[in-house]
């Protein structure tokens, strides 16, 4: 065991502080990465505080992280010394199920995945995520960055980017199709990213007037205020897919009526309280409501090629990680365009 530095939460109530634990030497097939930069997601934010309960602590939150690999075990074959890395939202899975057989270990129909932190291993040792100098991952659930990219704003691709990437490809969005994208934050912005380099036509839905030039310049072809139910009315039954990104109470019948027939609606935000959905937006137009949750492995590493080759990143703004309390109360006010992204070299 190699003891490691890091930030962690020691209750729902505490701030989160320096601490030291310990981290597993690389086995056989593990990468060792020194982290260079981290990402600030808002879910290491619902964790901290357990508000979706069953929080474990201490907890070293994060699961964007890049670094450099710094050891390989013996039986590595994918990882060099030096080599950029990654790793996201989990690290490992039961491997055996046909979720996992098919790529799609976010769906590990075993229920055995070991997500990135707040998690547990088989052998009943916590994870710890990425607020820290270095992370072991076995190489499987490892992944390659494109030296191209700009390493600090790639680090919010491994949640924010496959979440929004993942539902895109799965529905098949096309170009010349209309989509919609509602919400213009983390999720949103990447989601904009996408949809316009996918040659979508994307509409970005938002109740904030001053986000409009914002959006334009992310991908926007066209800004609706949802404030204004004159607009809202005058999309009724035009858009092939829509993605929802709010984690906010909002109202999902609004948006099911601006699907054409056999349109889908994704969730990737994710609201504490239950939304209300009435039967006919549905039924009437045949339409659909899913939900989506991050991608495999597989999809990651395409989604990163993916941005390798047409420059996509985060927008994002640096953080010393001695301010990340401050970041997460700037987070819930909005006030971060669009990630906050943790200097790891300030620990």
């Amino acid at each position: 065991m190699t003891v490691t530095k890091g930030y962690a939460a020691q209750s729902k109530t505490s701030p989160v502080t320096p601490f030291e634990f310990e981290r597993r030497e690389p086995g056989t097939t593990d990468v060792q990465i020194e982290i260079l930069f981290c990402g600030v997601c808002h879910s290491d934010l619902h964790q901290v505080r357990d508000e979706w309960g069953g929080s474990i602590y201490p907890m070293v939150p994060g699961h964007e992280i890049v670094g450099r690999v710094a050891a390989v075990g013996s039986g590595v074959t994918k990882f060099a010394v030096g080599d950029l890395a990654g790793v996201g939202c989990m690290v490992d899975s039961c491997r055996e199920c046909e979720s996992c057989g098919l790529g799609l270990e976010q769906y590990c129909d075993q229920n055995q995945i070991v997500f990135t932190y707040n998690s547990r291993f088989p052998d009943g040792t916590p994870s710890y995520g990425g607020y820290s100098k270095s992370i072991v991952v076995d190489e499987a659930f490892t992944l390659k960055i494109s030296p191209k990219l700009d390493l600090a704003a790639t680090a919010p691709l491994l949640c924010a980017g496959i979440t929004t990437y993942s539902p895109m490809k799965h529905w098949n969005v096309q170009p010349g199709q209309k989509v919609g994208v509602i919400g213009l934050g983390g999720l949103g912005h990447m989601a904009l990213k996408f949809a316009h380099a996918f040659g979508a036509h994307v509409t970005q839905f938002t109740t904030s007037p001053g986000k409009e030039d914002d959006a334009r310049r992310l991908g926007a072809d066209e800004v609706v205020l949802t404030r204004d139910p004159e607009a809202l009315k005058a999309l009724a039954g035009t858009f092939h897919f829509i993605i929802d990104t709010v984690s906010a109470p909002h109202d999902l019948n609004t948006y099911l009526n601006l699907l054409k027939r056999d349109g889908s609606m994704v969730l990737v935000g994710l609201p504490e309280d239950p939304a209300k959905v009435e039967a006919f937006p549905l039924a009437g137009k045949r339409r659909s409501l899913a939900g989506s949750n991050i991608g495999g492995i597989a999809e990651t590493q395409e989604m990163l090629d993916f941005c390798a080759e047409h420059g996509i990143v985060s927008d994002i703004e640096m953080t010393p990680i001695s301010q990340v309390n401050e970041a997460y109360e700037r987070m819930l006010k909005n006030d971060v365009k669009y990630r906050f992204v943790i200097d790891m070299a300030t620990l």
